[in-house]
């Protein structure tokens, strides 16, 4: 072999031999080791929060498993305990985390340590609102047509000759019946359920006070509003507009989640006048919903009535802040003019 052939055979077995190391060592060109991520699993256990004793460990994890996603592992070893019944925390008294979060985002290391949080049987959010709703639109019925074993006899099953009394009746009526269709058709819950010692609370709430107000306006000793006709019709045409602002806030805002994405959007004003409101506040819905029960209050004068309008005014204030918060810290660039629930105010 030629000495010019046995050179160019060396050369090329040192460059072949370099290109397997490089391959084999992670070398860069500089001769440097290259850093390449090695796929790592992650094991996860699951305390009791009180105490620390382990309920659940989960070996080989995905790193881009999703809070979810380990609820359902938690779940097969536990199925007494749903995912929706679960609240993992990273803290026994920190915060819930999200089922979108993802492992390997948190500030935890290649064990993950959570702490479970039984939050008790659940039910879904569609049965949650047909039960506070169904409930207040047939009891306002049985006080309105009076049977015998609620007020006395001589006033069994007679109608009251205030027209206003039966006015009160269909807007009531008119109002958890659009509930009743907003819940099957157009709302979109962010959160699949409610634990079921809630809903037991909030029925008590709605029924209780249907009940009371339907008791005081249906009752044969009930007298109509001061100034007759006249607040009578002011306060139909304000409960009127409430009511429609109210369902044109609900069907934008089930526009706005129409693509199927969790991703919170701002909710602007669309072409229906009575979206604009969106201009000044954060959750018109309250808004309106507060006016249609201001409506609903001058037009019976009933002081039930206006207790049950002003508590709900007061807990709609406490979300309204509390989704306006939750807007400000979410866009930078969101409306600095618009108040939670009052335009300019409040």
């Amino acid at each position: 072999m030629a000495p010019a052939q046995s050179v160019e055979l060396r050369n090329l077995f040192a460059v072949s031999h370099f290109i397997k190391k490089v391959c084999e060592e992670g070398l860069t060109e500089l001769g440097e080791p290259a850093k390449i991520k090695n796929y790592v699993f992650f094991e996860v256990e699951i305390l009791d929060p009180k105490t620390k004793e382990q309920l659940c460990f989960l070996d080989k994890v995905e790193p881009n498993a999703t809070i979810g996603e380990i609820k359902c592992m938690f779940h097969r070893a536990y199925p007494q305990w749903y995912p929706s019944r679960q609240a993992l925390k990273l803290d026994p008294k920190g915060k819930t985390l999200k089922d979108d979060e993802i492992l390997q985002n948190l500030p935890v290391g290649t064990t993950a340590t959570f702490y479970f949080k039984d939050l008790g049987a659940q039910v879904g959010w569609t049965m949650v609102f047909l039960c506070e709703y169904a409930g207040p639109l047939f009891i306002y019925l049985l006080f309105y047509f009076r049977p015998p074993y609620i007020y006395q006899h001589r006033h069994t099953f007679t109608s009251s000759p205030y027209p206003v009394v039966t006015l009160a009746c269909v807007c009531h009526s008119f109002h958890y019946v659009k509930r009743l269709i907003e819940t099957i058709f157009v709302h979109r819950f962010s959160h699949g359920t409610m634990p079921l010692r809630s809903i037991v609370k909030n029925c008590i709430y709605y029924w209780g006070f249907a009940a009371w107000l339907a008791y005081y306006i249906n009752h044969p000793l009930y007298t109509p509003p001061s100034y007759g006709n006249k607040q009578v019709n002011y306060a139909l045409a304000l409960f009127t507009l409430c009511e429609l602002g109210n369902f044109s806030i609900h069907l934008a805002l089930n526009n706005l989640k129409g693509d199927g994405s969790k991703t919170r959007k701002i909710p602007y004003p669309t072409k229906n006048p009575f979206t604009w409101l969106f201009f000044f506040v954060s959750c018109p819905n309250y808004t309106y919903e507060a006016g249609a029960w201001l409506g609903f209050t001058i037009m019976t004068q009933c002081l039930p009535v206006a207790l049950f309008t002003l508590l709900g005014f007061i807990q709609m204030t406490i979300w309204a802040k509390g989704k306006h918060n939750t807007y400000i810290k979410e866009f930078k660039d969101y409306p600095d003019i618009r108040m939670p629930i009052i335009p300019f105010l409040l």
